[in-house]
């Protein structure tokens, strides 16, 4: 038997489950479990990465300068405070790594993204889950669970999978009740598709504090996931702290290239922004006549709960779903819920089709 182990942490973790994406016998089903744009990318961003293949022998820049300078000019951010990562999620394993130790505490909402906890829970942090509150992140309950050993704390806002999101006033009051010492992460992936006026983003607290770090990825509005491109906006130290053990080429060419392209490609993301929201008040409308509940969402995509009344299920409908080629994500534990992302508008037409004929079964 083998005497290598792997650390603590490590061996307390289950692997991440990504979405569901194959359906037996099925050869295009329509993929809705993992949050993705069916828009695609931008025809700019397309042009970018093809742009690329003639200098694939070369490393790309590990200065990240033309992703950098594009993010804040369509932002109004400083440049040099802007870090990019393999997607969100290896932003967030830096800043993990270089913030938290061994026995601090890692402070997460119910329903933040997974790999927040993935990555405190390897680092030796011990995990403090607040619950949250009408399916939105319950800033009390965070708060309550601070202690003189809080060293970092993260929410998803907009959240996963509800959809919902906490408004400035709120995201403020929880970062002046963190200790001075406490990272706050604020994680917006989905922060393109919001439209509520009450909603901020965290630059600003970026701006304001030393403690604050803001997540976005290209993975969502921008339609760019298989090349796994993410940014942080950071305070001046923490831009040094992760610099000095982010790998040298962490963000390949391609990636880089598109990417630059995509964010300055306003015109389309407001275009895709704007059918979503259409799509959504839509869904919303029609699911709600059939008696079931649709959480308000600012994502792209939809949280269902089934009326326990009529015997329905998240996990029934999930299957009836499945039956006509179509792919959603179960939330959590509770077969009650169900998590489907907004598609084209053929997609959605389905879906609506599928559940109604599910509700009058």
């Amino acid at each position: 038997m083998s005497k290598l182990s792997p650390a603590p942490g490590v061996a307390k973790l289950a692997p991440y489950k990504q979405g569901q994406s194959q359906i037996d016998g099925v050869e295009n089903p329509i993929k809705l479990s993992s949050n993705e744009s069916s828009h695609g990318p931008s025809p700019a961003a397309l042009k970018a990465y093809e742009d690329v293949a003639k200098n694939l022998n070369r490393y790309p820049d590990g200065s990240q300068y033309e992703l950098r300078k594009a993010i804040g000019e369509t932002y109004q951010l400083d440049p040099n405070r802007i870090v990019c990562g393999n997607g969100s999620d290896e932003l967030i394993q830096l800043m993990v790594r270089a913030y938290v130790r061994p026995g601090d505490e890692a402070l997460l909402s119910e329903n933040g993204f997974i790999m927040s906890n993935i990555h405190c829970v390897a680092q030796g942090a011990e995990l403090v889950i607040a619950p949250e509150k009408d399916y939105k992140v319950d800033v009390d309950a965070l708060l309550a669970r601070v202690t003189d050993k809080t060293r970092f704390c993260t929410i998803a806002n907009p959240n996963n999978p509800t959809g919902t999101f906490i408004e400035s006033s709120e995201l403020r009051r929880l970062h002046a009740g963190l200790p001075e010492d406490c990272l706050l992460l604020i994680d917006d992936a989905y922060a393109e598709y919001v439209w509520d006026d009450n909603y901020e983003d965290g630059s600003a607290l970026v701006d304001e504090f030393d403690n604050v770090v803001m997540t976005r990825t290209f993975s969502k509005i921008y339609g760019l996931p298989a090349l796994r491109i993410g940014w942080a906006y950071c305070p001046e130290s923490i831009v040094d702290a992760s610099g000095r053990i982010r790998t040298p080429f962490n963000t390949n060419a391609s990636a880089l290239a598109a990417a630059a392209a995509a964010v300055r490609d306003t015109e389309f993301v407001a275009k895709v922004k704007a059918h979503n929201k259409q799509s959504l008040e839509r869904i919303q409308s029609v699911l709600g006549n059939l008696g079931i509940e649709v959480i308000p969402s600012q994502t792209n995509f939809y949280l269902l709960k089934f009326p326990q009344r009529s015997g329905k299920s998240g996990a029934a409908a999930a299957q009836h779903l499945m039956s006509r080629g179509i792919i959603p994500r179960p939330a959590g534990g509770d077969d009650q819920y169900l998590r489907i992302s907004v598609g084209l508008d053929s997609e959605n037409d389905a879906v609506l089709t599928a559940l109604t004929e599910y509700m009058e079964q």
